[in-house]
């Protein structure tokens, strides 16, 4: 018998979003296809970090993904030193960049609106595009569904309060 209420994809607690996705194996080039074909529009630089032999992939791992809303953080506090401080007391750990696709393809951007989010920035450790360490980064601003890059590994970094920072947890 089918549920009058859909399961929800997440939960949420205390400005902490909790999730699972589960790798397949998908290649970067892949992974270009596959969200392209489902109408995600790929910036340049995402596609660049995609096809790089930095970009590593995983088949079967379940992900358990936290998301710390930048709102849990006071504007002058939103720095990437403070989040990487944040999630190393959470006991959560970077994740592989495959999971910022896998976040992208799970979400449509109503989703994310729900969560009251617009950017979800997945904080693995960056990938080099033109000598410019890069993060991906799943949006619903501007163009539509997107899935970009930011750069941002400054330890002062300041971010915007509208977007995640998605993290792994520690097992």
């Amino acid at each position: 018998m089918k549920s009058e209420f859909p399961i929800p994809k997440w939960t949420e607690k205390h400005g902490v979003i909790r999730f699972s996705v589960v790798s397949d194996g998908t290649t970067g080039e892949a992974w270009i296809a596959r969200l392209e074909s489902k109408g995600f529009y790929l910036g340049v630089e995402a596609k660049s970090i995609l096809r790089s032999k930095s970009f590593k992939t995983t088949s079967g791992i379940t992900y358990e993904v936290a998301i710390l809303k930048g709102e849990i953080f006071s504007d002058n506090e939103r720095v990437t030193k403070n989040i990487y401080e944040e999630a190393k007391n959470r006991k959560l750990s970077t994740p592989f960049p495959e999971v910022a696709c896998l976040i992208r393809e799970k979400f449509s951007d109503k989703e994310l609106e729900a969560m009251g989010l617009f950017w979800i920035f997945t904080m693995h450790e960056p990938i080099e595009y033109f000598c410019v360490p890069k993060i991906l980064v799943a949006n619903r601003r501007d163009c539509g569904s997107r899935l970009i890059t930011e750069t941002c590994f400054c330890p002062a970094t300041e971010w915007a309060c509208d977007g995640g920072f998605a993290f792994v947890v520690s097992h």
